[in-house]
């Protein structure tokens, strides 16, 4: 081997670190827009089956198709809009108005309460916690609601880009499926032609699984809370539904929300005979919704969706999370999904391949 090939092997190598890293830089500079057509992407998806129905059954023209369905996103995004906002309004208000005296006064009377209750069983609750200044950063609660605000005119320039992309996807399938078919030969564009439809099918029905999942969840947490008569049920139960879209750890949070949220709502109340009873037929109610997600809703979305196996699903988001944290929790099971179809495409005859794709 001489030095010049070893010198054009370095430079070949650097060349390409190079390259790499100035297209990491590139992808860090465009994340927003990359989110832009992520979100895009799954609502094209959804709505997909949507269009599918307008233009076989009722024979609509695809533009007319798609026009009809983002009428129907809109339209729920319109709703969602309409029932929230006057309450994040009210809760807005409510903490730029916030007696700060008075909140600690009521917190401390329930840690009290708590206290002596659980101090009847033998648990010292008060003594853990009275180390503790949890109104210390108190006041910094309606700076950080201006914050928030402040945010609403990107959030509407976000809103504006999915909705322009997404129409343009619905409109134009072939927009994306041309810019794929470039990277491979034109012996593998059929492979990839089909691999592409069997994913978008896989993925719309998942996608429309989790709206049914999410919906579930949703009805079944605002009938207990409004049973016991939390206050602004609606907004917490479609809260800790949505958390639900994190696999494993997004239960769990929701979980210690509603927890916190129900026992907050009771504030000045007895704890014995108000406080502690409600919270509990409020977690029973949590837990029967789990149950009922964990053994029926999400067996029924992984089995049926995207064909894999639930310890294969749970190894996967696992793994997803350690390298990628929540976000790659939440995008694991459609990457899988498609990388799945896309090897059984190409390496159909891999053994290892064939057992993982058996079922596609």
């Amino acid at each position: 081997m001489t030095s010049n090939t070893i010198t054009n092997g370095i430079l070949k190598a650097i060349a390409i670190l190079f390259g790499v890293c100035l297209l990491l830089f590139f992808l860090y500079e465009v994340q927003s827009i990359l989110v832009y057509i992520a979100i895009s992407v799954v609502i094209a998806l959804i709505g997909s089956p949507i269009i599918s129905f307008l233009r076989k059954r009722l024979k609509f023209p695809n533009t007319l198709a798609v026009i009809f369905t983002m009428f129907i996103f809109i339209a729920i995004l319109s709703g969602l809009i309409s029932m929230f906002i006057p309450l994040i309004i009210e809760q807005g208000q409510n903490l730029s108005l916030l007696n700060i005296d008075e909140l600690q006064t009521n917190i401390q009377n329930l840690l009290i309460q708590a206290n002596d209750y659980f101090l009847a069983k033998g648990i010292d609750v008060l003594d853990e916690l009275k180390h503790l200044d949890l109104f210390k950063n108190m006041t910094a609660i309606p700076n950080l609601l201006n914050s928030v605000i402040g945010t609403l005119g990107s959030l509407s320039i976000g809103l504006f880009s999915v909705l322009f992309i997404t129409f343009f996807l619905m409109k134009d399938t072939q927009i994306m499926e041309n810019s794929i078919y470039v990277l491979v030969s034109d012996k593998n564009e059929n492979k990839l032609r089909k691999s592409l439809s069997v994913i978008n099918h896989l993925l719309s029905r998942y996608f429309i699984g989790l709206v049914f999942q999410i919906s579930i969840l949703f009805v079944i947490y605002t009938i207990t809370l409004l049973i016991f008569g939390i206050e602004n049920a609606i907004v917490i139960a479609f809260l800790c539904a949505l958390l639900n879209l994190i696999p494993y750890i997004g239960p769990l949070v929701g979980g210690v929300l509603m927890l916190f949220l129900s026992m907050s709502s009771n504030l000045g109340q007895d704890f014995q005979s108000v406080i502690l009873p409600t919270t509990i037929y409020v977690m029973i109610g949590y837990i029967i919704a789990q149950l009922i997600d964990n053994f029926l809703s999400q067996p029924l979305i992984f089995s049926n969706s995207v064909k894999s196996h639930p310890l294969e699903i749970f190894l996967v988001i696992m793994i997803a999370g350690v390298l990628f944290g929540v976000t790659g929790m939440i995008v694991a099971i459609p990457t899988y999904t498609a990388i799945k179809v896309i090897l059984k495409a190409f390496l159909a005859h891999n053994k290892i391949v064939k057992s993982l794709t058996k079922d596609l």
